[in-house]
C-alpha cells in the first residue's frame, strides 16, 4: 500500500511538472518573452528573463534603474530614488499592465546597504504579470534560444550572448541578437564587463546575458566609457537573485527556455 502511494505521488509530481512546462505558449507565437520592451512611467527598457514562483505566478525581469527617478548618471542604487513597488508597468505583448513587485534599489535602501559594490551593481527589478497574460508567455530568448539554467561568473574572453530591443534600432530586429566577449568579472563578482557588436544602447537596459552554454548570468546595467569605450556593465544575476530572496523579494526561479540554445544570431 505504501509503495503504491509513493508511486502515485511520484507520478503526480511528474505530471504536475509536465503540465507546468506545457502551459507555456509556443515560442513562435508567444507575445511575451525575454527581449520585449517594458515601459515604467514612460521609461523604456528591455526585459531579461521569465521567472516563476511556487504559487505558479509568472514574472518578467527588467533593470532596477528602469523605475529610477534620478538622472541618467545616477547609478548608485543606495542613494537614487525610485518608483515604489505596486507601480504599473506596461509590458509589450501583454493585454494588461504588470506590477512592479521588487526593485533592488529600494530593497537596498530599506536594508541600509553600505557595501559600495552592491550599491553600484545590484540592479534588477521584477514585474509580476497579470494572470490573464500567462498563456501568452514563453521563456525562450528570441533567435538565440535558451536560457538553459542560471549561470555562474564569467572569465576574460568567455563568449557572451544577449538580445537587446531598443526602439532606437527602428524595429530592425536583425540587430537585436548580439555575440560578444566578457572582459571578466569585477566589483566583488557583482559585475561583468562585456563587449558586444554592436554595444547595448539606451533602451537595451535590463536585457539578459547568457554564456556559451546558454546559462543566464547577467542583466545589462550600464554603458561604459572606461576602461573599454562602448563596453557594457552587466550585473551578476545569481548574486542579485540571492539578494532578492534574503531581502523580502519574491522567491523566484529562472524559467528555462523551451527552445534549444544555439547561440545563433541569425533568425
Amino acid at each position: 500500500m505504501r509503495k503504491t502511494l509513493l508511486i502515485g505521488l511520484v507520478l503526480a509530481a511528474s505530471l504536475g511538472a509536465a503540465s507546468s512546462a506545457s502551459a507555456w505558449a509556443p515560442a513562435s507565437t508567444a507575445a511575451v518573452h525575454p527581449g520585449v520592451m517594458t515601459y515604467t512611467a514612460g521609461a523604456q527598457c528591455t526585459a531579461n528573463f521569465i521567472y516563476t514562483d511556487a504559487s505558479g505566478a509568472v514574472y518578467i525581469g527588467q533593470a532596477a534603474h528602469c523605475s529610477g527617478t534620478g538622472g541618467q548618471t545616477d547609478t548608485d542604487g543606495c542613494t537614487t530614488q525610485s518608483l515604489p513597488n505596486g507601480t504599473p508597468v506596461e509590458v509589450t505583448g501583454a493585454s494588461k499592465p504588470g506590477t512592479l513587485v521588487y526593485n533592488s534599489w529600494t530593497a537596498m535602501q530599506a536594508a541600509g546597504e553600505t557595501d559600495a559594490d552592491t550599491c553600484a551593481y545590484n540592479d534588477i527589478g521584477l514585474i509580476k504579470l497579470d494572470p490573464a497574460d500567462y498563456a501568452k508567455v514563453n521563456p525562450s530568448v528570441p533567435t538565440l534560444g535558451g536560457p538553459t539554467a542560471l549561470g555562474e561568473t564569467t572569465a576574460q574572453l568567455d563568449d557572451v550572448y544577449t538580445y537587446g530591443n531598443s526602439s532606437l534600432r527602428q524595429g530592425i530586429t536583425v540587430l537585436s541578437p548580439k555575440l560578444g566577449k566578457s572582459l571578466g568579472a569585477s566589483g566583488g563578482g557583482w559585475t561583468h564587463l562585456v563587449y558586444t557588436v554592436s554595444p547595448g544602447i539606451p533602451g537595451d537596459s535590463g536585457s539578459g546575458f547568457m554564456d556559451a552554454q546558454g546559462r543566464a548570468f547577467g542583466v545589462l546595467s550600464t554603458l561604459q566609457l572606461a576602461p573599454v569605450v562602448l563596453s557594457n556593465g552587466v550585473s551578476d544575476l545569481r548574486k542579485m537573485l540571492a539578494y532578492m530572496r534574503s531581502h523580502g523579494g519574491p522567491d523566484v526561479t529562472l524559467a528555462a527556455g523551451t527552445e534549444k540554445f544555439t547561440g545563433s544570431i541569425i533568425g
